[in-house]
């Protein structure tokens, strides 16, 4: 491995001798790196690895999901069973996001309006 890596960095100091990195778009310019200065040094390579790979934090993809359920419940009708599981879902899930300290201002509000206006509508 020791060859190619050698190998690799003599054709990149070549490149840039020739000056074929010298016109590329943001050149000069500051990188836009990901601000993770309040994630703890020694977690900071996992959290990389975990979203380079998609994953969310838990309180995003509980966010999501709730998202998910207001919009599944505006297409079921009330009384229903599905309705009420989805109701008790719904409501598990924004005391945990409460409980994690992330706002459920999302649900309230302007949204919530017009979704609970749908849902009356239907």
């Amino acid at each position: 491995m020791w060859l190619l890596d050698q190998w690799a960095e003599r054709h990149i100091l070549d490149a840039q001798r020739q000056g074929e990195f010298d016109d590329l778009p943001g050149s000069g310019q500051p990188l836009k790196l990901d601000d993770d200065s309040h994630v703890p040094p020694e977690l900071r390579a996992a959290y990389r690895i975990l979203k380079n790979a998609g994953c969310l934090p838990p309180e995003l993809e509980q966010r999501k999901e709730v998202i998910e359920l207001s919009q599944l419940l505006t297409t079921v009708k009330e009384g229903t069973a599905a309705h009420a599981d989805y109701t008790r879902r719904l409501a598990l899930l924004e005391l945990k996001l409460r409980q994690a300290g992330a706002s459920t201002e999302f649900l309230r509000g302007d949204y919530a309006e017009r979704l609970m206006q749908k849902m009356k509508e239907e």
